[in-house]
């Protein structure tokens, strides 16, 4: 870190009090004498954000910055990139993460087959392009149960579950059952940026 942050005119001291710094923001100080090869994939990532910031720029590019990350190491490369946001610096990221999208974008730009599908903030996409909540169902048995919700909302029959785009998804659970359904499991969610991706690009695989 000491050496990167000499490569931007730092003096020793200056280097060395920079490099300090970006491992506590990227909670590493406690490897600050380690390789980098043992460390785990999450703190290499972190490490990376970290000396990219040595030169304090104001815009920093993020190319899926948490793939092949355990759940642990994701959240807390977030907790990183949100301060960096409360500091002012602007964040451009690419990824697959609908979650991470959500969690981290002030505005998203959708894109399917290299065309711009759609932008803006992620409660303003979700509120154009899907219904406040999805109810999931799942049925022991095999039929045409999407077809016996006709009316319920936008229903959507997946191979393992039906999906059903509604405003209220307690009382589509309850209009389920007055028309005689017994689904074996029922899951009121609110809508997400994932179901907004799905809906504007569809669901088929695309290499």
């Amino acid at each position: 870190m000491t050496t990167y942050a000499r490569y931007f005119g730092l003096s020793r001291a200056e280097a060395r009090l920079r490099a300090d710094e970006l491992l506590d923001f990227a909670q590493l100080r406690d490897r600050a004498a380690s390789q980098v090869e043992p460390l785990s994939g999450g703190m290499k990532r972190r490490l990376t954000i970290a000396r990219a910031m040595v030169g304090d720029p104001a815009l920093v590019l993020l190319d899926e910055p948490t793939t092949g990350l355990d759940p642990q190491a994701r959240h807390l490369l977030w907790e990183r990139l949100f301060q960096l946001r409360r500091r002012g610096v602007t964040l451009v990221l690419t990824t697959h993460y609908m979650d991470e999208a959500e969690q981290l974008c002030d505005r998203l730009v959708v894109m399917d087959g290299g065309r711009i599908v759609a932008e803006g903030s992620p409660r303003s996409l979700i509120a154009a392009h899907c219904t406040p909540e999805v109810v999931e169902l799942r049925f022991a048995e095999e039929g045409d149960h999407a077809g016996k919700l006709a009316g319920v909302g936008r229903a959507e029959a997946l191979p393992d579950r039906v999906l059903l785009y509604v405003d209220d998804g307690d009382d589509a659970v309850a209009e389920v059952h007055r028309r005689g359904l017994a689904p074996s499991g029922v899951l009121v969610r609110r809508s997400t940026l994932e179901d907004v991706f799905l809906q504007l690009t569809g669901r088929t695989l695309v290499e």
